[in-house]
């Protein structure tokens, strides 16, 4: 069967779909591929293995590689690298939730500068007042 997808805007996925990458890429000892990248032979492995062990409509599988794809190109951007080295693994996981509910067209790609505004945001340190959570008590 033959997925029809407007590739100018690629549909949304849920996260978990996205996820479902992540989790080929550990097991086969590449969770770093956001950060180091893949090379178009890995991917097209990577691809296959989707193709053959994901259980979605063929729409749904194509999106979803179609997202990663996009996803590793925008992960090559210096600021971005920069931002999961800072920040952490939590980058990760605010990647495959952002890039799963993004607009995407598949000649542009994602938005470097938004993509990276909102894993800014999401991965930011909350900061708190220590006077607001201790009750110091001053002994006599």
């Amino acid at each position: 069967m033959r997925a029809n997808i407007d590739l100018a805007d690629v549909p949304a996925v849920n996260a978990s779909e996205l996820n479902t990458i992540m989790d080929m890429l550990i097991a086969r000892g590449q969770g770093l591929a956001l950060l180091r990248g893949l090379r178009e032979d890995e991917i097209r492995d990577l691809e296959d293995d989707l193709w053959a062990e994901f259980e979605a409509p063929d729409a749904t599988r194509l999106a979803t590689a179609l997202r990663f794809r996009a996803l590793l190109d925008v992960f090559a951007s210096r600021r971005l690298k920069a931002l999961f080295l800072d920040r952490g693994f939590r980058t990760l996981a605010a990647a495959v939730r952002e890039a799963a509910r993004r607009p995407l067209n598949i000649r542009f790609g994602f938005n470097a500068q938004q993509l990276l505004m909102a894993l800014d945001a999401s991965t930011a340190p909350v900061a708190h007042d220590v006077g607001d959570d201790l009750e110091l008590r001053i002994a006599a």
